[in-house]
């Protein structure tokens, strides 16, 4: 909702009337001019409702800027904008990382443009793309070139050319919060922070300067560096030898041709300890190496006679791999990178410093654009028409548009304007006498955290309000959102839960305000907000400027900020507060502000509590008593308050409260007070290691070869689905959506939409028969299209279809729905008390429970538990949102159909069913995909089978991408679960019974809800032997979407009730929960509920050992335990938990099989197809190494193109942890056929000989060359509710075991919490 104002009067001119006179005066230029990477570039009259992405994706060769969110929240989008700063007293460039899904295109003018392709390509990477591809850094790619760009803009803003040298230290990066706003973490944070780290201590040194942060850096950067107590906090200047490196380790110092960071240098000789991590060993080289047993093939010449006897053995040419790691030494990774030169970077265009921004102006009949340059031109633009939508950085606005529909038909952009965003600080002397910081009112935030920074560093004692602002901002978004945003468009966008706001009310700070008819007046802050999203800005005036005032010497006075989210960094605030108190000599509140966010529709002063602490002694436990009183009482919210939460939002007001009583009176030194209020919780400095010894390594199988796409993802070139060229006279789908949970369908009118411009045309339930409206991945109970009622919001009911994706956009909206409500069930309890169940029936039995004698278990047992757990559901959140395009052949009904699915066989067999046509006329594909998770198993599948309706219909190719509000809606959920248990143990520890009714939500159909259920109650015993179990699963029928496949499909909801159980009884029986654990350990020989057999292959219990020892465990929890005794209000928690995950497709036997296709060419390269696809966990890359062992050949020698159905048939899809294994083994089945065949040619020409040569020797004897593998996995076929020891089939192949332990510390006041180390071990095979 946009902020509005008191009085709206209503306009007597229309947008056309009042603005012409202004465009053919002022505004007569509608030509942007910029730059992108490096080109000179004109725009004349853009389409005004593209934001800088829309253009840049509109490039053919600029697809590396992905859409992921579309609000500025993930930084797949995140491009470089250079600023020139010529106003400031010597020139200088900004490199500005900014959301480019956000950013209006008009805002480029006069700027330079840097994206992902600008920077470097795979021919000549940059060294930070480098770097991320060969630490494996970027695992399904999506967001790695946002990842790249947040870097870039770091590396080029800390190079100063006058010294030539980079200030910036390799904390910086997390200090300074510069990948907050890079939301993607699959590939862990770790090897994209040693990527950056690594790159500022090896590629830089030499070239940085001296370190001498300034001393008021103050409080922030002390409470963020200090926060691990036991590992780098207090004074201490030394390493704390924590492994993979201190923050305080010195970088190295060798020269940049050989430089190691002392972090990763490793032994010259790996000792035997299990303690010990050996790290790979990095290095820089003018010229890397490469192993040549896995990158370098060669190829032989087209020669296809004998008559040629050099046919086989001359070149025609040869490959590499794009990031090539040089040759391990004793199973350590060596990895080489190409040495940065500072010169090579783009420049800023010198052209840009001479121009002369002009007002500008473009748009249509729907939307215009305006750039005033001056603040006169932008005073008479509003007095002429006051409902023109002012536009910053456009955070806030572009997220109405994208997601509320708004639509502003008269935009301006202001951040332009001198006089709007120059903030000029007085001299040293003048400064030190100021009352007041008058900043310009759209300043970008990360200026003003500057500007707050210098201000405090030059005052003999730093204001309190600047810290406490600089403070907020810091946690504000992230650094692209801060790059552009602004405090005057955080203040009017009103909203109740602003982070600045507080601070700015609590301060006393005066807003300047100028319109044409008022002229220059001034607004208190305290008077500013008066309803929700309403403030008292008159609709023609604008902010100009902000007055902070800063308290005069001697004062006795105070003012702290707070802020609690659900995540520390770029979130939205739950409450936010600012609170500040002034003092008499004697201690007395002459006066005090508590002003609170999230607990009233606007930015709320506590003004009762005013009223009961001034005039009293503020260091006094009555006082604070009176406080936190009259604070309970003001803010009494019901439990209906919007956004919830409404006991946790009350606690916290009392809380932030008494933290700032406590931390006002030490600071004040009014008396001894318990520090441990004070401190609040931040995350440390983040550190890692990890193991990358491998004595077992192979040629080619066990080497960390980096992902074989990493490099390209890292340069923007890998191609995924949207960045497909586009075809010709493709259309754009756009889906209707249901806005009910259940409801009937009343009426639908689609004319609205049919008659908007680019509208081809329209599906839904009647262009398919009525039969084929069905599908499922598992029971084919889920309608395409809803068909006389919606069963969740967000339902399918039709696709309208337009010539661009924008239009497409548009007409889904203009679609009328009429409904009519009908009774919604959402959660697990009400589907209980309603008996709305799917069919499921399964259940485990074992011991007493075969014959239904629970009850006499349990009365074997010194005690019994019961209990209730739940847990909720998670979204995937992939970067890449569901995406599909299909091409029509032309004939015989065939298609392409490329997809972002894991689960190519079923998009084949379902687009076949809609088009009527057979599967062999159907390729669906897929190359790679941008994250899946499970999330694309099944849920990806009707998307494709839109487009191919409308592919048959029109005979046009069609193109879909949802968006991020869509995918969310359609896609489903991890499962939430619930468990209803009861558990039976000696008085010793040792499990006799457990019984237990587990229930998931599969939502409006049943998708693979019961095959998840079916894991999750075989997976509930996690590691531990129980004799007697009876446990029954139950899949609930609700009006949610249908959730699916999510990484552990169940397994971990089973295991976290398995733990939860533990705990219970380790309390219940106040024993230590770790020797709980071991004494219920499995054992071999041991049975499951479901009568698979521990064998010999169990090292659950030596993993747990090992990891106790490695971790330091005892003395750690040791530790743990004398935190907790000795602080009242933060305490620690520390765990050590064991897994076992099975692999295969439980008790789809059927999917437990895997097709590969290799083909040998005459000159020696090989082509591999098979059944897996690719989503960011290297299957493509493992296959090849397979490949490449088998065969003997380098690894480029392998090519993959892509997953596809006319290649390998009926393929199973890529799910279950098991896509290595099944297509791994049907790769080497290939391989084997092909060595059958060429073993006498390698007898004849001898082992060593490159395989162009044998395979030229093989064509020539008419030898088959090409080889279909198959594998079935063997021994798995568990039947529901076998208990014969003697028949009954194992229900997986082998478990992957693994045991974990982790260290958290939790802030008691208001909850927050960080996690201070994980250690993890795992045996994966």
């Amino acid at each position: 909702m946009a902020p509005s104002t008191v009085s709206d009067p209503p306009w007597a001119h229309s947008a056309a009337e009042a603005l012409t006179p202004l465009i053919k005066s002022t505004y007569t230029s509608s030509a942007i001019n910029f730059y992108l990477n490096g080109r000179k570039t004109s725009l004349t009259n853009p389409n005004p409702h593209w934001t800088l992405l829309d253009y840049i994706r509109a490039q053919p060769s600029l697809k590396g800027t992905k859409l992921g969110c579309g609000e500025g929240g993930c930084g797949a989008c995140t491009v470089v904008l250079q600023v020139p700063k010529a106003w400031a007293r010597k020139r200088r460039v900004k490199h500005l990382a900014i959301n480019a899904c956000l950013f209006p295109l008009v805002g480029v003018d006069g700027k330079h443009v840097i994206t992902i392709e600008g920077i470097g390509n795979v021919d000549r990477p940059h060294p930070l793309q480098e770097r991320i591809a060969k630490l494996h850094g970027s695992q399904c790619g999506f967001c790695t070139p946002g990842i790249v760009m947040s870097l870039y803009a770091l590396i080029r803003n800390s190079y100063n050319p006058e010294t030539a040298k980079f200030h910036l230290r390799e904390q910086d990066i997390e200090l300074e919060g510069h990948l907050d706003g890079n939301l993607c973490r699959c590939t862990g944070y770790k090897p994209i922070l040693q990527a950056a780290k690594t790159f500022v201590t090896e590629d830089l040194q030499g070239q940085l300067a001296e370190d001498s942060p300034s001393s008021s850096d103050s409080k922030l950067e002390k409470e963020i560096t200090g926060l691990v107590r036991n590992v780098c906090g207090g004074a201490s200047k030394v390493s704390c030898r924590r492994p993979g490196g201190c923050c305080r380790d010195a970088p190295s110092d060798n020269s940049s041709n050989g430089g190691i960071s002392l972090a990763s240098t490793p032994p010259t000789e790996p000792t035997s300890s299990d303690d010990d991590h050996v790290p790979a060993n990095l290095d820089v080289k003018n010229s890397p190496e490469q192993d040549l047993s896995i990158s370098g093939a060669t190829y032989a010449k087209p020669i296809k006679s004998k008559e040629y006897k050099y046919g086989a053995t001359d070149i025609k040419t040869s490959t590499a791999l794009e990031a090539p790691v040089a040759r391990s030494q004793k199973g350590i990774p060596q990895i080489q990178f190409q040495a940065y030169i500072p010169d090579t970077e783009l420049i800023f265009p010198s052209a840009l410093w001479k121009y002369e921004p002009q007002p500008l102006c473009y748009g249509n009949d729907k939307k215009i654009w305006f750039r005033p340059t001056t603040l006169d031109h932008l005073i008479e633009l509003k007095g002429a028409y006051p409902s023109a939508k002012l536009v910053g950085g456009a955070t806030e606005v572009q997220v109405e548009v994208r997601f509320k529909n708004s639509d502003f038909t008269v935009s301006v952009y202001v951040s332009d304007i001198p006089e709007l965003i120059e903030t000029k600080l007085p001299s040293d002397t003048k400064l030190e006498s100021r009352k007041e910081l008058v900043v310009a009112a759209n300043t970008p935030l990360t200026e003003l955290e500057e500007i707050c920074k210098i201000v405090s560093s030059k005052l003999s004692k730093p204001p309190m309000v600047l810290e406490a602002l600089r403070k907020q901002l810091r946690y504000f978004a992230g650094r692209q959102i801060r790059n552009v945003a602004s405090l005057a468009g955080n203040i009017v966008t009103a909203s109740p839960i602003s982070d600045a706001s507080p601070v700015l009310l609590a301060s006393g700070t005066t807003l300047v305000a100028k319109s044409q008819e008022k002229g220059e007046f001034n607004l208190p802050m305290s008077e500013f907000f008066v309803a929700y999203r309403t403030t008292s800005l008159s609709p023609d005036s604008v902010l100009t400027q902000i007055r902070i005032p800063l308290p005069a010497p001697g004062i006795r006075e105070t003012l702290k900020a707070y802020k609690q989210a659900k995540r520390k960094d770029d979130d939205v605030a739950i409450v936010t507060a600012a609170f500040r108190v002034t003092l008499d000599s004697v201690g007395i509140v002459q006066d005090v502000c508590l002003v609170y966010g999230g607990m009233a529709p606007t930015t709320k002063e506590a003004s009762k509590a005013r009223i009961a602490l001034v005039g009293r002694r503020w260091f006094s436990s009555e006082t604070l008593d009176i406080g936190l009183t009259s604070l309970s009482e003001e803010f009494d919210i019901s439990f209906s308050v919007p956004g919830g939460m409404a006991h946790y939002r009350k606690t916290l007001t009392l809380s932030l409260f008494f933290r700032f009583w406590h931390e006002s009176a030490a600071e004040l030194e009014l008396g001894e007070v318990d520090g441990q209020v004070i401190d609040e919780i931040h995350r440390s400095i983040s550190t890692g290691a990890r193991d990358d010894y491998n004595p077992f390594e192979q040629r080619v199988v066990g080497k960390q070869i980096p992902h074989l796409s990493a490099l390209k993802q890292c340069t923007g070139e890998a191609e995924y689905i949207e960045d497909m060229p586009k075809m010709d006279r493709e259309l754009y789908g756009g889906l209707v959506l249901s806005s009910k949970a259940h409801a009937k369908l009343i009426s639908i009118d689609w004319t609205p939409a049919l008659g908007m411009p680019g509208v081809v045309g329209y599906i839904d339930k009647d262009s398919i028969p009525k039969e084929l409206n069905v599908w499922g991945s598992i029971k084919k109970d889920e309608p395409f299209f809803a068909d006389g009622k919606v069963l969740h919001h967000g339902q399918v009911i039709g696709m309208v279809y337009a010539e661009t994706a924008l239009q497409a956009q548009v007409a889904t909206k203009a679609v009328k729905v009429e409904y009519e409500d009908l009774p919604a069930i959402l959660a697990i309890d009400d589907a209980i008390e309603a008996n709305s169940f799917y069919q499921h029936g399964k259940h485990l039995k074992k011991g007493m429970g075969i014959d239904d004698k629970m009850d006499e278990a349990f009365a074997q047992c010194d005690r019994t538990l019961e209990g209730t757990t739940r847990i909720g559901g998670q979204e995937h959140f992939y970067l890449e949102t569901n995406a599909a395009l299909v091409i029509p052949s032309g004939e015989d009904g065939a298609m392409e159909v490329w997809s972002s699915t894991q689960n190519n066989m079923e998009t084949q067999e379902f687009v076949s069913q809609v088009t009527g046509v057979p599967s062999n006329r159907i390729n669906a594909r897929v190359k790679r995909m941008g994250g899946g998770f499970g999330g694309k198993e099944s849920r990806s599948v009707p998307f494709a089978c839109y487009l191919a309706i409308v592919a048959k219909k029109e005979k046009r190719p069609v193109r879909l991408m949802l968006n991020r509000d869509e995918d969310m809606l359609l896609s489903g959920q991890r499962h939430p679960i619930q468990a209803r248990w009861k558990v039976g143990v000696s008085q010793e520890g040792k499990l006799i019974a457990l019984e237990a009714d587990i229930y998931d939500n599969a939502g409006f159909s049943q998708d693979m809800s019961g095959a998840v259920m079916d894991r999750c109650i075989t997976h509930v015993d996690n590691c531990y032997e129980t004799p007697n179990v009876y446990i029954r699963g139950h899949v609930c029928r609700t009006n949610i979407h249908s959730n699916t496949a999510f990484r552990g499909f169940g397994a971990p909801q089973g295991m976290y009730f398995a733990e939860t159980i533990m705990y219970n009884i380790a309390e219940s029986l106040g024993m230590d929960v770790d020797k709980l654990r071991l004494k219920n350990m499995y054992k071999p020989g041991n049975w499951t509920p479901f009568f698979q057999k521990i064998d010999h292959d169990w090292h659950v219990p030596l993993l747990l050992e090992q990891l106790r020892r490695s971790s330091d465990y005892d003395k750690r929890k040791a530790a743990v335990a004398d935190f907790n005794a000795n602080n009242r209000w933060r305490k620690r928690g520390i765990c050590l938990i064991p897994t076992k995950f099975g692999l295969s497709f439980a008790t789809a036997l059927h999917l437990n099989q895997a097709g590969a296709y290799i083909k040998i060419y005459h000159d020696g390269s090989v082509l591999l197809h098979h059944g897996g696809t690719e989503m960011g966990q290297g299957l493509y890359t493992k296959m090849c190494q397979i490949t490449a062992q088998e065969l003997g050949v380098p690894v480029d020698s392998i090519y993959t193109q892509d997953s596809q159905t006319y290649q390998v048939a009926n393929a199973s899809p890529t799910a279950a942890s098991s896509g290595s294994d099944l297509n791994g083994m049907a790769v080497k089945n290939a391989c084997d056929q092909l060595n059958e065949r060429l073993a006498p040619y390698r007898e004849k020409l001898g082992k060593d000989t490159p395989l162009r040569e044998i395979a030229h020797a093989a064509y020539l004897d008419r030898v088959n060359l090409a080889a279909n593998g198959f594998w079935k996995m063997p021994r798995v076929g568990y039947k529901w509710g076998d208990t014969n020891w003697d028949t009954v089939k194992p229900m997986y192949y082998y478990w992957t075991q693994g045991a974990g332990a982790t260290e958290v510390e939790v802030d008691l006041l208001t909850g927050n919490h960080t996690v201070l180390r994980t250690d993890l071990m795992m045996v994966s095979a």
